[in-house]
Parts: structure tokens; sequence; C-alpha cells
């Protein structure tokens, strides 16, 4: 027995639908968004950096619609510091090397706390 696909597939969008990808975000709304995202990580010297992502992710989510249906971001600050801290501290010790690491770590951590509304 096959199970369902947890998206809705592009196959199935007919010609003269709407567009089976859709981002409605404007430079004004996410101008704000990312000034108050670096000013977050900037004044706490990195440590709330996870507060800031979960911002600007949740605004990208919030403007993107796939087959129809919107994105949610359902990740938090909170639920990422301990991440944070380790790969902080990895980075620090390995000179740099370990961002390598860091980089898809994040990702994947996004991909995992994304979810349709």
């Amino acid at each position: 027995m096959n199970a369902p696909a947890p998206y809705p597939s592009t196959a199935t969008v007919s010609p003269g639908a709407a567009p089976a990808f859709r981002f409605d975000g404007g430079a004004a709304d996410y101008l704000g968004v990312a000034i108050l995202a670096f000013l977050l990580t900037f004044v706490t010297l990195g440590i709330a950096y996870p507060w800031a992502l979960c911002m600007i992710q949740r605004w990208r989510c919030h403007h993107t619609m796939i087959g129809g249906r919107r994105l949610r971001f359902t990740g938090s600050g909170l639920a990422l510091i301990g991440l944070w801290i380790k790969w902080f501290f990895l980075l620090i010790i390995t000179l740099g090397i370990y961002s390598f690491w860091i980089v898809p770590g994040i990702h994947r951590w996004i991909v995992e706390h994304t979810e349709f509304e």
C-alpha cells in the first residue's frame, strides 16, 4: 500500500491553474524583519542568532505557497539554542572549519521545522 505524498504533487496542477510555487513577500516587509534580526544578532554577539534565524524563516514561510498551500515554520529560538551553542563552540575550537557542517545542519533543522498550514 502506497502512503500519500506529504506534499501536493506539481503534476496535478493543470494548465491555467494557479502556479505550483508562489512567493508574495515584499522588500519593505523583509527590510524590517532583516534589520531586526541583524540587530538582535549583533547586540547579543551572536547568542540570539537562533531567534533571528527563526524570525527570517517565519517570514519566508509566511510568504511562500506550494501547490496552493502556504508554508508554516514551527521552529523556535529556544529549540535551536542547544544546537547553536554546540555549533558555536565547535566553530571556535576548529578555527572555522566546522562551518562546513554547520551550514547543512542549520538547513536540515529549518527543513525539519517547516510544514504546510
